[in-house]
C-alpha cells in the first residue's frame, strides 16, 4: 500500500456545454437538468459523489446554467408548500435529503467554450494544491457499485492518477479515448499509454476512458500552458499524456463493471431512462408491460 496519499474531498462537474443535441429542450433548459426518470442527470452524478465520501462539489457553468444552481439551493417556498398539504412527507424528505449542505457547492464560470481540459482549469482556485475527483455530467456509470468509490479504493491502495475505464468492441475504438494497460483483464492496472480516438486497427487495447477521473493538481499547470489540440480546444488527455511522463506521476485505469449511458446522446439517454425506472420496484412492472405495448 502506498505510504499516504492525500484524501479526495473536493469533485469538480463541468457543466457548461449548450447541449445542442437536444435542441430545442435545451434551449431554455440546461442538458445536466434533464430528467431520468424524476432525477435530473446532475443529480445521479452527484449522488454517485457522495456515496463515494466527496465533500465538496464544484460545478464549472457557463450562460444561462442559474437553474443547477438552484437545484441544489433550498427552496423555502416549495417546502412551505409540501409542509402546508400535510400528505408530502416523502417528498418533503426526499427534498431535504438530496440538498447538499452549507459550504459544499461552488460555482465558477468557463466563458469561453474551450473545451474539457480548459473547463478543469478553471476550477484550479477552488480545488488548490489537493487531488480531486472529475465526473462528466453526460455520462451515468450504472452498476452494483458507485464507479466513483471503486476508483477511491484504488486510489487509497495505490496514489496517484485513476482513469475510470470499459472494453467497447474493437471496431468501435477510434470513437473513444482509449488507454493501453499492463494487464487488460484486471480490476485495477497501470497505464502504459493514452490516446484519443486512435484510427482504427491502431488502439493500445478496447478499454475507453468513461469519464471519472481522480488527477492530481500538477495537472492545472500543464492545462494552463498546454497547446490547443483537436477542434481548437485544451484537450485534458492532452496534458495527462504529459503527466503521465512523469515517473512520480503514474496513472491507473480503473474498470469499470456495469452499464454506461452517454446521456449526451438521445439513444443513451433514453436508454438511461428505461434502465434506471427497470430498476425501480414502483415503476418497472409497470414499464415491461408498456414496453411489450409499445414493441
Amino acid at each position: 500500500m502506498t505510504a499516504k496519499v492525500r484524501r479526495i474531498r473536493k469533485a469538480v462537474l463541468p457543466v457548461a456545454g449548450l447541449g445542442t443535441r437536444f435542441l430545442p429542450a435545451t434551449k431554455a433548459m440546461p442538458k445536466e437538468m434533464l430528467n431520468v426518470v424524476d432525477r435530473p442527470v446532475i443529480q445521479h452524478v452527484v449522488d454517485e459523489a457522495r456515496a463515494a465520501g466527496i465533500e465538496h462539489f464544484v460545478f464549472v457553468t457557463g450562460r444561462n446554467k442559474g437553474v443547477i444552481e438552484d437545484h441544489f439551493d433550498i427552496s423555502f417556498e416549495l417546502n412551505a408548500t409540501l409542509e402546508a398539504r400535510g400528505n408530502k412527507a416523502a417528498e418533503l424528505k426526499e427534498l431535504n435529503d438530496d440538498l447538499l449542505a452549507a459550504g459544499q457547492t461552488s460555482f465558477t464560470r468557463q466563458q469561453s467554450p474551450l473545451g474539457l481540459g480548459h473547463a478543469v482549469w478553471c476550477a484550479r482556485e477552488i480545488v488548490g494544491d489537493e487531488p480531486f475527483a472529475l465526473l462528466l455530467p453526460d455520462m451515468l456509470h450504472h452498476g452494483a457499485t458507485p464507479c466513483l468509490a471503486d476508483m477511491m479504493d484504488a486510489y487509497n491502495e495505490h496514489g496517484g492518477n485513476h482513469i475510470a475505464v470499459s472494453p467497447v468492441p474493437d471496431n468501435m475504438t477510434h470513437k473513444y479515448g482509449i488507454v493501453g494497460v499492463a494487464d487488460a483483464t484486471a480490476k485495477v492496472s497501470q497505464i502504459t499509454g493514452m490516446v484519443e480516438k486512435p484510427p482504427q486497427g491502431t488502439a493500445p487495447s478496447n478499454l475507453h476512458i468513461t469519464g471519472r477521473y481522480i488527477l492530481q493538481p500538477e495537472i492545472f499547470d500543464l492545462l494552463e500552458n498546454q497547446e490547443r489540440g483537436a477542434g481548437g480546444e485544451i484537450q485534458l488527455t492532452d496534458s495527462m499524456v504529459t503527466m503521465a511522463d512523469d515517473p512520480t506521476q503514474p496513472f491507473y485505469a480503473v474498470r469499470f463493471d456495469g452499464e454506461i449511458y452517454d446521456c449526451g446522446s438521445k439513444l443513451g439517454f433514453l436508454t438511461a431512462n428505461i434502465a434506471y425506472a427497470l430498476d425501480r420496484d414502483d415503476l418497472a412492472a409497470d414499464l415491461k408491460a408498456e414496453i411489450a405495448k409499445l414493441i
